[in-house]
């Protein structure tokens, strides 16, 4: 994640606010509930990158005996195997 867990509450409340104060959004939900939501919604987000470095280590790691044999080099293949996936599954990272 780029950007700190310890930023995101308050980058939830200023963007909540803002749709509230701009007359972008109307919600029977309290101000409190909209700003967890949408703190919720930005991790979620933030963390599709390290969901998928985890997949991409998980895939690796089963060919590890032969990343080793072959001498390869093994942050080419993680940057190659994360670029591929990107694509197959069309994350937008």
């Amino acid at each position: 994640m780029r950007v700190p867990k310890s930023w995101v509450p308050s980058i939830a409340k200023r963007i909540a606010g803002n749709l509230v104060d701009k007359g972008l959004i109307e919600t029977p939900a309290s101000a409190r509930d909209l700003i967890t939501e949408t703190e919720r919604l930005l991790l979620d987000e933030l963390m599709v990158e390290e969901r998928l470095n985890e997949e991409v280590r998980q895939l690796l790691k089963k060919h590890e005996l032969d990343i080793a044999k072959g001498g390869l080099d093994y942050r080419k293949l993680f940057d190659m195997t994360k670029r591929k996936i990107v694509k197959e599954k069309d994350i937008i990272l």
